[in-house]
């Protein structure tokens, strides 16, 4: 299959927990659209095979912890003296935490979720938007989930995450809009990464039951809607969700 091709010639991509999953699937493909791509992530010497074959030219690794702010300011600032500006920031760093009743969750990994998946994406936007500001441009996408939409039992914890993060990109969509940065995120269902190493095999038939195309997403699949979402030709669209769920999704 063919893919679609855009020109991002000039422009700097921040990617969270892009040295794998997602995150390394949206690597790729901007680096073939010719951007430069800065991954940020918490353990960069676990890198997929793909992010390792990029050229050193095109990709900086930078480890960060999105969960403290002032690590993320210092890889925004390593970033930049590297690359400069700040064009694109996808959101992909996240933890599913464990399956659980909530009745039972463990109160400090409820805690730890939430840090990862809501307060570290806040932290992310909160670094790069001045910038994208003062450059009257931006693209940000944040990866959400169906679970924000629908909820998952026994995934109270990263079912609410992701609905914050819904909720935030639909804010800060609005707040930007007078700016030509647009604020989207995208709300895959279950795609094969290490997250499923996270989750027990009766979630994950779980999730498989509750998809109408009978199969999960694949990443590629994922970079290629976030890949259209974060050029230029998305001039207009800000502070929508992107739906990936293979149908189970219906709003």
């Amino acid at each position: 299959m063919n893919s679609n091709t855009y020109d991002f010639s000039g422009q700097v991509a921040v990617i969270t927990g892009g040295c794998n999953g997602i995150g390394a699937a949206v690597a790729e493909r901007l680096v073939q659209s010719r951007a430069k791509v800065a991954l940020w992530d918490v353990d960069i010497s676990q890198a997929e095979e793909r992010v390792n074959a990029l050229p050193s030219d095109s990709c900086k690794l930078v480890q960060v912890d999105i969960c403290d702010p002032a690590s993320v300011e210092a890889a925004l600032q390593q970033t930049q003296s590297h690359f400069s500006q700040v064009d694109v920031l996808v959101n992909s760093a996240g933890i599913a935490g464990p399956n659980s009743p909530l009745a039972d969750y463990p109160v400090d990994m409820w805690r730890k979720v939430q840090s990862v998946n809501v307060d570290g994406t806040f932290h992310c936007c909160k670094a790069v938007v001045p910038g994208m500001i003062s450059r009257n441009y931006g693209r940000i996408i944040n990866i959400a989930s169906v679970a924000g939409k629908e909820g998952n039992p026994n995934a109270s914890a990263y079912s609410t995450s992701k609905a914050a993060v819904i909720a935030m990109t639909k804010s800060l969509g609005k707040e930007l809009a007078e700016h030509d940065i647009a604020v989207n995120c995208v709300t895959p269902a279950a795609a094969k990464t290490r997250i499923f190493d996270q989750m027990s095999q009766e979630f994950i038939d779980y999730m498989l039951s509750k998809i109408p195309r009978g199969r999960f997403v694949t990443v590629e699949e994922i970079a290629s809607m976030i890949t259209w979402a974060v050029s230029a030709e998305n001039s207009f669209t800000t502070g929508a969700v992107f739906d990936l769920s293979g149908g189970r999704a219906t709003y």
